[in-house]
């Protein structure tokens, strides 16, 4: 069984990409690359794995969203919407798994000092966000972005501390032989 590439005991998924700047001067195709991995690679995970779990009436998927998926921040709202999606996807399914024992958890981390990060952190830098107001530009430039790296320089997490964290599951599923 383990053998099987099509018998899924565990799922992890930590597909994710992100977008920052102001809403008016992002482009719809970048908007919807970002739901395209963040909520709809997701999605297609879950269609992957869940047939055998259900099947088997067993298994767990766990999913990296992010604390931008509980609450939005300024000039993220592009990856807050992808992320607020991909939790209620996973509360969803977490409900409708609860009879075939299959457990959906969620890992939503805060700051994250990665390459990806500091690349992103770099090249929105640099960008001129043509079709942003010239207030809106100001405040992004002078108070967004100074915060943004001094908050990932003060508490941002490595990816270790992340996989050291002890995940909860979404809807906690209780053994019946439990009293």
């Amino acid at each position: 069984i383990l053998n099987d590439p099509k018998t899924f005991l565990w799922n992890f998924n930590n597909a994710g990409v992100g977008l920052v700047g102001p809403v008016e001067a992002l482009s719809l195709d970048e908007m919807k690359q970002v739901f395209e991995t963040n909520f709809f690679g997701v999605v297609r995970m879950f269609k992957e794995v869940m047939p055998d779990m259900k099947r088997r009436r067993s298994g767990h998927i766990m999913v990296i969203s992010s604390v931008l998926g509980l609450h939005g921040v300024a000039f993220n709202d592009v990856y807050s919407a992808s992320k607020f999606a991909t939790e209620g996807l996973c509360e969803g399914l977490a409900i409708q798994l609860l009879q075939f024992n299959v457990k959906v958890s969620m890992i939503e981390p805060g700051p994250v000092n990665t390459e990806f990060e500091l690349k992103l952190m770099t090249e929105v830098s640099k960008k001129e966000f043509a079709g942003a107001d010239p207030e809106t530009l100001h405040h992004f430039r002078t108070c967004y972005l100074p915060t943004q790296i001094n908050l990932f320089k003060a508490l941002g997490q490595t990816p270790e501390d992340i996989a050291k964290v002890r995940t909860h599951e979404v809807i906690p599923v209780h053994n019946k032989n439990q009293n």
